[in-house]
């Protein structure tokens, strides 16, 4: 049986931008299968009936970022790996942070127990422009 998880977005005020259910065959996963189950599903998802935004979690190749998403310069199908590699490189980066139940993950390989009531939040750090 499958176990499932519901990852947010949020801003770091707290508010919830988005939400995605994901399924596990297991109930101990590590921050980089919860990426890749992550970002594989949201590609998935556009990929079904691609449209002119992209909501996930990094940008695509060709894509400006909108309030909404990201703005394709016209629909097409985004490479799942290449979007994993994206996030996990942003990830290391620390352009994007991942909460388990309000602790900050530090390491790809840092194992997560999915219990009920676990909570997932992820933070997309911006880069201040200026000086």
């Amino acid at each position: 049986m499958a176990t499932t998880l519901t990852v947010r977005d949020e801003t770091t005020a707290g508010e919830t931008t988005g939400e995605l259910v994901l399924e596990f065959l297991t109930e101990r996963i590590t921050v980089r299968e919860l990426i890749r189950s992550r970002v594989y599903q949201e590609v998935k998802d556009y990929n079904a009936a691609p449209a002119s935004v992209f909501k996930g979690l990094v940008q695509p190749t060709d894509a400006e970022k909108t309030l909404n998403g990201f703005q394709m310069k016209k629909p097409r199908q985004i490479d799942w790996q290449e979007q994993f590699e994206k996030a996990t490189t942003a990830f290391e980066g620390n352009r994007i942070l991942v909460l388990v139940d309000d602790r900050q993950v530090e390491s790809l390989d840092e194992t997560i127990e999915i219990e009920p009531g676990t909570q997932v939040s992820f933070l997309r750090l911006q880069m201040l422009v200026g000086g």
